[in-house]
């Protein structure tokens, strides 16, 4: 090996004697007794031996030119050294490929572009996990959806036992309850309890699916077992499947008018009802008639009943109603009076402006002039008009508020819950007129003088006019 001193003087030679020495020892390395052809270390100990002028150097330096393999040349990184920028393209053998531990590893392009593979593993895993997670959550919710919806699932697909009966194999007799107020749901778990239908809900889906909306009426109705949804609804719609215990009291109506309705509903004669109803001691009622006491409702009663457990039961209703009113036993006659005058002068959201007339003008000590109580001691309650006769305005009868001061001598007519708490209640006003502009709207307009009511009056007759067909002209 040559002189340091010597290796100073050349430039090549200062370049690698002032690279800086690592802080920490770098690993040994194994020694090679002569590097491999063409890399660094030949080039380096080749340029010595030149400036040290040494033959056997010269003679070693032709011999590894001719062993060298060339390689195609291979563009240098930025990152690259001004010695590899400037030494000549070269090819390393698998003997020389660069230590990581050492400053060769530096200069290496490959350190700059080569992905590790533990990474590329852990990327590749990593998606593996997302895959099977996704997958997962697929199938999961997948059997969830299947379990909570099976019915329908099964119903769409075809499978599964059909859930209504085959046409043809109704058999036996089945009694079915329809209760006031009863829709489609409630009369579809009915027909199953009664096992007409075979299941709870076959009969509301029928309903669904043909867009169907039909009116139940309360009764217990006679059909058969093991029928079709659609049979099931055919029967109900026949009348002459409704058992003969059922009844409705219209808002409005009369004793009079009542009594054939439940002779009709309920199957007993008229005669038997005519005489249940003569004297009202019998039901603990303080009053001349029953008028008023036969509550409006829909009533259901058992095969057999009598005409005497028939009025109890509406009049048991007609007291459940007073008392949810407030209304004390010594009032409840006044307070029925007044209320079945409601009743039949106004519509429902006109009840406590309309109480409210009444309790002015008894305070006032007028007449009350009531075209309804007219009609009802004259015999025309029924007849359709909404102004009163000349016979029926002064005829002297109790009830003629026309002719007689204060209220009529009892109600006339069954009041229903709404009217019985607007009696009770009226609303806050001076009004003490009221008359109806239109019926077809049922417009009501209500009026502190007499003036104004009279405008009122010109207004009907107006309407009156131009729909002369329209009932109550």
């Amino acid at each position: 090996m040559s002189d340091p001193q010597d290796r100073r003087s050349d430039s090549l030679g200062d370049f690698f004697d002032n690279v800086p020495t690592a802080s920490t020892p770098l690993p040994e390395r194994e020694v090679r007794d002569e590097p491999a052809p063409g890399s660094r270390r030949a080039l380096r100990e080749a340029a010595a031996r030149q400036a040290a002028g040494g033959g056997v150097d010269q003679e070693r330096s032709a011999d590894d030119e001719t062993r060298q393999v060339p390689a195609p040349p291979v563009a240098a990184p930025e990152t690259a050294s001004l010695e590899a920028s400037d030494a000549a393209p070269e090819t390393e053998s698998p003997a020389d490929q660069p230590d990581h531990g050492s400053l060769d590893a530096l200069f290496a392009p490959e350190a700059a572009t080569e992905v590790p593979r533990a990474r590329r593993g852990r990327g590749c895993l990593i998606a593996l996990i997302i895959l099977l997670v996704i997958g997962g959550g697929i199938a999961a919710g997948g059997a969830w959806v299947y379990n909570t919806y099976q019915d329908k699932i099964d119903d769409i697909m075809g499978w599964g036992e059909p859930k209504d009966y085959e046409p043809g194999i109704a058999t036996g007799e089945a009694l079915v309850t329809i209760k006031e107020g009863d829709t489609g749901s409630p009369v579809s778990t009915a027909l199953f309890e009664a096992k007409v239908t075979k299941t709870d809900r076959v009969f509301y889906d029928y309903l669904i699916e043909n867009d169907t909306n039909p009116t139940f009426y309360p009764g217990v109705y006679k059909l058969q077992q093991k029928m079709t949804a659609e049979a099931a609804l055919k029967a109900l719609q026949d009348p002459e499947n409704r058992m003969a215990n059922t009844v409705r009291i219209a808002e409005g109506s009369t004793v009079e008018s009542s009594l054939p309705r439940i002779a009709e509903g309920v199957g007993i004669p008229i005669e038997e009802l005519q005489a249940a109803v003569k004297d009202p001691k019998v039901y603990d009622v303080p009053a001349q008639s029953l008028e008023g006491w036969l509550f409006p409702a829909v009533y259901t009663f058992d095969p057999g009943v009598s005409a005497k457990d028939v009025i109890a039961a509406m009049v048991d209703r007609t007291r459940t109603s007073l008392e949810k009113a407030g209304v004390p036993d010594t009032e409840a006659q006044r307070v029925l009076t007044i209320a079945s005058i409601i009743e039949r002068e106004a519509r429902t959201p006109d009840f406590p402006k309309v109480s409210r007339v009444i309790q002015n003008r008894i305070d006032d000590g007028m007449m009350l002039q009531m075209d309804s109580t007219a009609q009802y001691g004259y015999g025309e309650l029924h007849a359709g008009k909404a102004s009163t006769s000349k016979e029926a305005q002064f005829d002297e009868n109790p009830w003629n508020t026309y002719v007689n001061t204060g209220l009529p001598a009892t109600p006339i007519a069954n009041a229903g819950d709404a009217a019985i708490d607007a009696a009770m209640h009226p609303a806050d006003g001076p009004w003490l007129y009221f008359v109806t502009v239109d019926f077809s709207t049922g417009e009501t307009q209500f009026s502190e003088t007499y003036e104004q009511h009279q405008k009122g009056i010109d207004k009907l007759a107006a309407w009156c006019a131009s729909n002369p067909d329209y009932k109550g002209c």
